[in-house]
């Protein structure tokens, strides 16, 4: 089978179900795993926003939202000369990848006979069930359930700890996530159903829904124990780099929890923007932040750092 995927989470999927090799055309965001790099790229940012700053990326988003402009342009020669069986897309999320219509309406266009399927998932279970229904449409049944039984495997021992714990007496952190900075977004999707499964709660997140507004005053109002930095799209490095350039109030450093060294960056890239199976990497990782004394040496070795 001939597989697009035109989600990095998508081609994460494709890849941990063993078709890597009928990957034949991927996005420019595609970093993982290591053997994607080289497929066809068919996808680009309209936006050109690397090198800018999280409050002029926020801007030229928003703009092109509002002018009904592209933010991912698609490749359709490319996507013609890659001759899919199967193309993978969402509609989930307007401003992180093609979508689902502009896809179909392009297979169309160009009369091709590929099967364009849109991924939605809005929590862990969610993915879950993503994988399995990838794994369908691949015609690679066994390996989505054995590759599922496995992740359920792995998020069942966390959540016995956590549980465990809890009736031990141990109290699970409150915590404020963030998915952008400037300016500050609170999680959303299945980023609170993580934290919540690593044995924590975060009380400005909704599970579910989009990530949403928020200001620093309210995360000063609900004094968090942990504040974890998360960026959409950012991996560690630039999470640290957009803490320390991003214009914060006078104020920040007398929150609790920076005050108590409790100001954590995270890959939110790999571990909590993408609904693939690293999102149980992000759920081992936040255990081990809330409860190092439960869980050690979990976590993948740069998903995460404290900031000083």
């Amino acid at each position: 089978m001939r597989i697009v995927s035109l989600l990095p989470s998508a081609t994460e999927i494709v890849c941990a179900l063993g078709l890597g090799d009928e990957l034949v055309g991927v996005t420019h965001e595609c970093d993982w795993p290591p053997e994607v790099v080289g497929k066809p790229v068919l996808t680009r940012n309209a936006l050109a926003t690397a090198g800018a700053s999280s409050r002029e990326i926020h801007r030229r988003v928003a703009d092109a939202v509002h002018g009904g402009s592209a933010i991912y342009e698609l490749d359709e020669a490319a996507l013609e000369a890659a001759d899919a069986d199967l193309i993978l897309t969402q509609e989930l999320c307007t401003v992180c990848a093609v979508g689902y219509r502009e896809v179909n309406d392009a297979v169309r266009a160009l009369e091709m006979s590929s099967t364009v399927i849109s991924l939605e998932p809005t929590s862990v279970e969610g993915i879950l069930n993503t994988i399995s229904t990838v794994g369908a449409m691949a015609d690679a049944e066994d390996a989505a359930v054995e590759l599922v039984e496995s992740l359920r495997a792995r998020l069942g021992v966390i959540e016995a700890k956590a549980q465990e714990r809890r009736e031990g007496g141990f109290t699970g952190p409150r915590v404020v996530g963030l998915e952008w900075l400037d300016p500050p977004f609170a999680v959303g999707h299945w980023v609170p159903d993580q934290i919540r499964r690593a044995g924590g709660w975060d009380v400005l997140g909704q599970d579910g829904a989009p990530a949403r507004p928020t200001t620093w005053d309210a995360v000063a109002d609900v004094d968090p124990d942990l504040l974890l930095v998360m960026p959409c799209g950012y991996h560690l490095e630039e999470t640290v780099a957009d803490w320390r350039r991003t214009a914060l109030p006078e104020w920040i450093g007398e929150l609790s929890a920076i005050e108590r060294g409790h100001l954590i960056a995270l890959d939110g890239s790999s571990y909590f923007s993408r609904p693939g199976p690293r999102v149980v990497d992000g759920i081992e990782m936040l255990a081990e932040i809330f409860d190092p004394e439960a869980f050690r040496d979990i976590s993948p070795p740069t998903g995460w750092t404290p900031i000083y």
